[in-house]
């Protein structure tokens, strides 16, 4: 397959990056508290069922049934300005992603002092954007191998459970039903020297399953300080449906699959109440972004039996939070956090990843309606840096822009204890 062939759903794949607003295309937004806290001590905190996103062996800490039910919305700014390719400016968007609601549900339940189990579903990874209008409304041709929509979503469904060894340390386990779907297109108008003509490079819409699983650890110095680490296997996401990309313009071509790998994530968090109303917590997560290595398709219906689309050059990356919570009565809780987000780009940068370092600034809310039910909320505002990317299109050479990411996450969250 020549370069322009492997680049034409590449490009389309690896777009999927641009509005997670986490390294990659990972979410970090699974429950309102953990919103309002910049993540912080989201794997040991344990205050609400949404503890089991990071780490089932936390389910050892509760003494009674616990949901959580919550949605956070993601307003999501993606810039990408001063787009040309030698002397010819293609022009500039100033919101190129799409605002995400995104759900979430968690059921934590004892089954005596040693044993629990938990039930949960909630998103780690996703995305969407659109920068086909850039295409639009030139007298030349332009890259769209790398410009156009992209819609992808993940959902995790997760059951696992916990065992409590002894008064210090517990275990937990779990099993993922990753379920992930998307629409992926690239097309426009491309002159050969015959005028403009129809170009459809790429049209997909495909869903699939996979399954991955967590295993965690809780460790209770005291009731006042804990820590706790947890590792996610992430699979590789195996989609079919409608694939079509067309490899040598003029011949389209059907693909049954698409093949992408899913980063591992491993994480320590810490928990220490300091007095009776301040609490400090932290993070330190990894995510091993370094085995997205290929976007691959399978079976082809012109006779290509498995072949690699693009190769990637992405780093594992890191997480780093810290936060603190301070109860101001036996009503109101507050909480604050800032994050330092490491990008996953490594030498080769790409217009279709305007991925880069970010930080987050957090601050939230607890409302205690009785001692059984409150509500949370959370608010995260997620500031990129600006990245100036180079990259080669099949279509019209190399192309140069500028891209700036950034969002503001609102987040609300009810709680309730049986």
């Amino acid at each position: 397959m020549t370069k322009f062939n492997k680049t034409l759903l590449a490009a389309a794949v690896t777009l999927a990056s641009t509005q997670s607003m986490a390294a990659g295309f990972q979410l970090n937004s699974q429950s309102a508290t953990g919103i309002g806290r910049a993540m912080a001590g989201d794997a040991i905190i344990a205050d609400n069922a949404s503890v089991l996103s990071r780490n089932p062996a936390a389910m050892a800490l509760f003494d009674e049934k616990a949901l959580s039910i919550g949605a956070s919305y993601a307003d999501v700014q993606v810039e990408v300005t001063d787009v040309q390719y030698g002397d010819n400016h293609i022009g500039s968007m100033d919101n190129a992603a799409e605002a995400k609601f995104i759900p979430n549900f968690y059921y934590i339940s004892p089954i005596n002092d040693t044993w629990a189990y938990g039930v949960a579903a909630f998103s780690n990874y996703g995305t969407g954007t659109d920068l086909s209008s850039l295409n639009s409304g030139h007298d030349f041709n332009t890259p769209i191998d790398l410009l156009g929509n992209t819609e992808v979503t993940t959902i995790n469904f997760n059951a696992s459970v916990s065992y409590r060894i002894n008064d210090s340390l517990s275990l937990g386990l779990g099993l993922d039903a990753v379920y992930g779907s998307g629409t992926l297109t690239r097309n426009g108008n491309i002159d050969i020297g015959l005028g403009d003509m129809p170009l459809n490079l790429v049209d997909v819409e495909a869903d699939g399953w996979a399954v991955g699983g967590i295993v965690g650890l809780a460790y209770e110095f005291n009731e006042n300080n804990r820590i706790g680490l947890s590792y996610r296997y992430s699979p590789q996401m195996e989609a079919s449906g409608d694939i079509m990309y067309n490899p040598s313009v003029l011949l389209p071509q059907n693909f049954d699959s698409i093949e992408i790998p899913i980063a591992d994530i491993a994480q320590l968090a810490g928990f220490h109440q300091l007095t009776d109303k301040f609490a400090i917590h932290y993070t330190a997560q990894w995510t091993q972004w370094s085995s997205f290595d290929n976007i691959s398709v399978v079976d082809g219906d012109l006779g290509t039996a498995n072949d690699v689309i693009k190769h990637y050059n992405w780093k594992d990356s890191w997480f780093l939070s810290l936060g603190a919570t301070y109860d101001i009565n036996e009503t109101w809780t507050v909480r604050a956090g800032i994050a330092s987000d490491q990008g996953v780009v490594g030498e080769v940068s790409s217009l279709s990843i305007p991925d880069s370092d970010r930080m987050w600034y957090s601050a939230g809310f607890t409302y205690n309606l009785t001692n059984k039910s409150s509500i949370d909320f959370g608010y995260t505002l997620v500031a990129g840096e600006k990245v100036h990317v180079l990259e080669d299109s099949a279509l019209v050479g190399q192309v140069s822009a500028y891209t700036e990411s950034g969002a503001n996450y609102f987040s609300l969250q009810y709680n309730h204890t049986f």
